[in-house]
Order: structure tokens, then sequence, then C-alpha cells
């Protein structure tokens, strides 16, 4: 969804297919079906970006596909194969093929237009380009293939370090970083320093395939992994993977990583560090120095030309920084909870979707699930010692949300608002040594007495079974039965159909 969101973005702002095609690495047609659906929609810009992941899938993708029928197409496709066979054979010219193509369908494509198709086709004809690199575009992002060493300051050990490099394509400004390793955190790290060291965000960031930010390959449409794709929708951009096998594409950090060589790592090498951060520290002062250098044949630097020509092309800065999600799959419980493996604790979801098969997005202090696309639970992420079931109780059946509830707490603070004498029969009920929840279920069925009865005999008869010294659930409905309790505690006096002293405590009121 956040592709659709740019390719929506890009064509407010005035951009046109093609331009859109080869800003996002999505194929032309494809931008036209979403441009398509977006107008047959009657919506906004600000309509659709207010909408949901689920909306949007909806609205865009599950619909039937657009098809556009050319019938001299669809004629001309199933013949490609042996007219281009044909092509093979000696003294064959393509006059010679547009002719035995025209004999097949009088109604054809005219020569230059069958040309064009029968050249793509066969993928003739691949002709080096220069790229002309607009302002604020694109930011070219790859590891070195070299690295830098620290050296453990007690045992001497050395370990090798990653070297991060982004460069802007118009103003070739660098940026170089040194981590820990290649992988999708340290990766995503550097994409941010890089954006925060630049003070704005390109229209796109373009890395190779690598598994850091690509979960599938594709030489047409790259499928980003769901960390690198959510730090490119938190700072408005996208990721722009390079076709894969094609080290052209990324020339000019290709570029940049051969000039750094001799321009930082020269002279990086000359000392020895213990620590990343006094590494990154001198590699800022060598990277000062190369990128307010002149270029080579010119009178200016590329921070002079990112001053004039880049920087004020940027998209703002995000003012919170990306938080890296990791995400796994979880099949919902029979408790209605959803396994997180990597803390071996279960989180709660509605209780409707006991049974599927849910999406966790969290955090080093979220924890997010999702259900076709639709944040369905949302709960801090908890380390503590303690209980492996995480619960909000909006997510629990209807009968269940009343038990979860029962806690000494509550049934005291029910207990205080009928009368204090209730409140401290209460407290004697949950002192019993008896399993927490018999004196709970106990508790529950003397409170419930105050709206048969009304607060009233609720508290004469906890008055009257505290002098007994008995404190369950079954003297309190022993009294309330018999009227006891409407005698005033005080004038109590002999003949009353209430069951004397010793005949209670005889009787197995205890149940």
């Amino acid at each position: 969804m956040f592709t659709i969101r740019q390719i929506l973005r890009l064509y407010a702002c005035g951009k046109g297919t093609k331009s859109i095609s080869q800003s996002t690495g999505i194929a032309r047609n494809t931008v036209k079906k979403y441009l398509y659906r977006y107008i047959l929609s009657g919506k906004t810009i600000e309509q659709i970006e207010a909408m949901s992941d689920a909306a949007m899938s909806r609205l865009f993708l599950i619909h039937a596909p657009i098809v556009v029928p050319n019938k001299r197409q669809e004629e001309l496709e199933p013949l490609l194969p042996s007219l281009a066979a044909m092509l093979k054979k000696r003294g064959i010219t393509k006059g010679m093929v547009y002719d035995a193509y025209k004999l097949q369908c009088p109604e054809g494509y005219k020569s230059s237009a069958f040309l064009e198709r029968l050249n793509g086709y066969m993928q003739v004809g691949k002709p080096s380009m220069k790229m002309t690199h607009k302002a604020g575009d694109k930011l070219f992002v790859d590891f070195t293939g070299q690295k830098l060493n620290l050296v453990d300051k007690h045992t001497g050990e050395v370990s090798e370090v990653e070297v991060f490099v982004a460069i802007l394509g118009c103003s070739q400004l660098t940026f170089v970083m040194a981590v820990r390793s290649q992988c999708k955190e340290d990766f995503i790290l550097g994409c941010e320093r890089a954006l925060h060291f630049f003070g704005g965000v390109p229209q796109a960031i373009v890395p190779d395939n690598l598994k850091s930010a690509v979960t599938k390959a594709s030489k047409y449409e790259a499928q980003l992994n769901d960390s690198f794709a959510a730090f490119a929708e938190h700072y408005h951009t996208f990721g722009f993977p390079t076709r894969t096998y094609k080290p052209k594409d990324k020339a000019l950090v290709e570029g940049a990583v051969k000039i750094i060589y001799s321009s930082i790592f020269s002279k990086i090498d000359q000392n020895i560090y213990h620590h990343l951060d006094e590494l990154n520290k001198d590699i800022l002062v060598h990277l000062d120095a190369h990128n307010n250098a002149k270029l080579t044949g010119e009178d200016y630097s590329r921070m002079q030309q990112f001053t004039e020509l880049e920087k004020h092309t940027l998209q703002p800065l995000n003012p919170y920084l990306f938080e890296p999600m990791t995400t796994q799959l979880s099949t919902v419980n029979k408790y209605g909870h959803v396994l997180l493996s990597v803390d071996k604790r279960y989180y709660s979801v509605p209780y409707k979707l006991i049974g599927k098969r849910l999406k966790i997005k969290y955090t080093s202090s979220k924890v997010e699930v999702y259900h076709e696309n639709e944040v369905v639970a949302v709960h801090e992420r908890f380390f503590g010692k303690g209980s492996k079931y995480i619960t909000q109780q909006d997510h629990l059946a209807t009968q269940h949300k009343y038990l979860a509830e029962w806690n000494p707490q509550k049934f005291m603070a029910t207990a205080a608002s009928i009368g204090e004498e209730v409140a401290q029969y209460v407290a004697k009920i949950l002192a019993r040594e008896l399993y927490p929840e018999q004196s709970y279920k106990s508790c529950s069925g003397v409170l419930s007495f105050a709206k048969r009865v009304g607060h009233a005999r609720l508290i004469n008869a906890c008055k009257r079974a505290d002098s007994f010294g008995i404190y369950n659930y079954a003297i309190i409905d022993q009294i309330l039965r018999s009227k006891a309790d409407a005698i005033p505690f005080e004038d109590e006096v002999a003949g009353t159909d209430m069951p004397s002293h010793e005949n209670i405590r005889g009787q197995h009121y205890y149940q």
C-alpha cells in the first residue's frame, strides 16, 4: 500500500506516468492501472491518505484486472517466436519478416510499429545512457567491499566492521558511516543517519538487492522487507531497488566507494581504533574534507553544489526517529492470544479471531497485531517477571470479562460503596485461608445481594453474621431468607425464627 501512496503523491505533484514508472520502478501499465482506479474512485489525494491499508487494498487490488483490448497486439504475440526464428536464417531480412507478417495479418501494424515490437521481443539494442540526476530525486546507498577494523583494548583481537555509503544523485554529496554488520537494523540505521546528515529526504532511496532491504529480488518489482518498507513510509519516501545483476543502475555509489578508499580509508588505516564511535568520529572529519574538495575539472565542491542545487529540493525530515519493527506470524490460540516467540509471551487479540493466523509487528516498546492489513490489537511490550499472558479486557468474550476482573481490590471497593460493615465483612472473607478463587466466589455472592435486598438489609446481615464469627456466602443467605436482618442488631430478642448461634455453627454453611 505504501507503493500506491507514493504513486499517487507523485501524480499529485504533476508527474506523468513515465516519470512515475522510472522513479518507482513500477511497470508503466501497472501505474496506469492504479491511477485509473484512483480517478474512478472520485476521491481526493487527502481522502486516500486518510484511508487504512485495508480500505486501500479493497479499492485498488480487489477489482478485476483492467484489460485494454488491442486486436493487432493479440494477433502479433503468438507469431513473434516464429518470426524471430525466421530472422535468424541466412539471407532473411527484417523486411522479409515484415512481409511474412502482413500475409498473415493484413490489418496488422505498420512497418515501424512492427519492428519496434519485434526488436523488443528479441531484446535488440541495449545502449548505455548517461544518467542525468534530478535534484532531490534519488539517494544511492551501498556497503563497501573492503572493511575497517576495530581492536579490542584488552585482548588485542581484531574485528572487522562494515562501512555504509550514501550519495545524492545530483550534487554527489556523500555520507559514510561504520556499522557492525549488514543486517537490516544496521542498514536502516545507516540510511537514517544519512538523511539527518543531508538534512532532508529525497524522493527515493536506491539500494541494490541486499537482504537488508529486499525480501524478493525482481527485475521489475522487487519486494521490500517489512522493516525497510516501514522506514521508507516513516520518512515519506520509498525504496527503489536496482535491477538484479545491473550494477550500472547504481554506478554513482559504486564510483563513490572507489573514491573514499583513497580519500578516507587510506587515512583511517594509519590509526588504531577500539570503539565504533571513535572510528565514526574520525570518518566524519575526513568526510568533511572529501565533500568540500573541488571536483575534478570543476571550480566547485560537492558541498557547494548541494547547497546551491539540491538542499532546498529535499523533503522535510520526520521529527521522530524511526523505531525498527520486526515481523512474525502467529496463530491465535484457544485463549485468544498470539505468541511473541522472541519473548515467549502471549498477547491478547479480540476473541473472534481465535484460530486465525495473524501478523505481529513489534519494536522495543510496542507490539501491534494485524489481520488483513488492519490493526486489531496494540500492546506495550512487557519485559518484567510475572504472567506470560498480557490481556486487555476488551478482547475477552462477554462471559469471561467479569471473571477476569475478580481481584481483592475490586471486591473491597464495591463493598465500601455499600457500607463500612459490608467492607469489613468482605475483608474477613478474603482473609480466610482458602483457595483465592473460592473466596472471590463468596465475595461475589455476598455483594450480589445488594441489588436484590438493598444496601440496608445487606449491612444488617453482615453485622449479624460478623457477630457469629462466620464468614461466607451461606450465612448471609440464611439470614436474609429468615429476615432476621430486619430486627435491629442491638434490639435482638429471643423467639425469632432466626436459628440460634449454636444451631448456625452446627449447620454446613461453610460450603
